[in-house]
């Protein structure tokens, strides 16, 4: 996962760390807002509610995942 999220247009993400949260604990200001559930899997991306974050899945979803 990438650190330093905002110099960045987006954060790729890897099925190993889901279920996704923002804000995640590498981020700076991991208490910026409520931690709020990312369905990433669903369409391969997805963006925070609250910062506007976008993360896109790398990879594909392990076997089994819905």
């Amino acid at each position: 996962m990438q650190i330093e999220h905002a110099k960045q247009s987006y954060i790729e993400v890897t099925a190993a760390e889901l279920p996704l949260y923002c804000p995640t604990p590498n981020m700076t200001l991991w208490n910026a807002h409520p931690k709020v559930y990312i369905p990433v899997e669903k369409l391969g991306e997805a963006r925070c509610p609250y910062c506007s974050t976008l993360y896109k899945l790398k990879g594909e979803l392990p076997k089994g995942h819905h």
